[in-house]
């Protein structure tokens, strides 16, 4: 899925550019190799929080790129439908962190805003540190995890459909009630 990273000065980076082949990839490396840093690299292109601190010494800004090629059915194309972005096959995510604190976001090389670059790239990747479980013991993602994995996606969504309309229909029963409520009151005071 994620495809390649881009990274230009961050943190002792100058200019690092990394494909990823099909299949696993392990990044190894004794303390202090910068592992980290492709981590804080990788969180920032994301919508992670950004700092003056992330751009190299001696550089006015900071630049991260990942490329993504989800699937023809991955999350990630909702949310982008949702907000009109446009994009087909490949995603690339890049944010620009100035040294005054400032950063821009862009998604396919439109401008947007981090909380939305944030929303895709939870889409797109979970990063976890040690003893870092959260999204596994998150119930909001427990059903979304056991409807993927049983391929159950249209029941879920005709599910929800159905409880929608549920919910409609107590609203509409309760607003029924308070009218007979307000005309019995009201045939007790004529």
């Amino acid at each position: 899925m994620l495809v390649a990273l881009s990274i230009r000065d961050i943190v002792l980076i100058d200019r690092l550019s990394i494909d990823f082949t099909k299949g696993m990839t392990v990044l190894t490396g004794e303390t202090g190799a910068g592992k980290s840093i492709l981590l804080d690299s990788l969180s920032l292109a994301l919508g992670g929080r950004g700092d003056s601190a992330l751009v190299r010494q001696g550089a006015e800004q900071g630049d991260v790129t990942a490329v993504f090629e989800p699937g023809v059915d991955h999350p990630v194309w909702a949310v982008l439908d949702e907000s009109a972005i446009e994009a087909e096959g490949t995603l690339i995510l890049r944010r620009i962190q100035s040294g005054d604190g400032r950063s821009r976001a862009f998604v396919n090389d439109s401008p947007v805003s981090v909380t939305l670059l944030r929303r895709i790239g939870a889409t797109l990747v979970e990063i976890h540190g040690q003893h870092d479980d959260r999204a596994l013991v998150d119930p909001a993602v427990h059903r979304a995890l056991l409807d993927a994995f049983g391929r159950l996606d249209a029941e879920a969504a005709a599910v929800a459909d159905n409880c929608r309309g549920l919910r409609k229909a107590e609203t509409a029963a309760a607003a029924l009630r308070a009218r007979i409520e307000a005309a019995r009151t009201e045939a007790d005071y004529l």
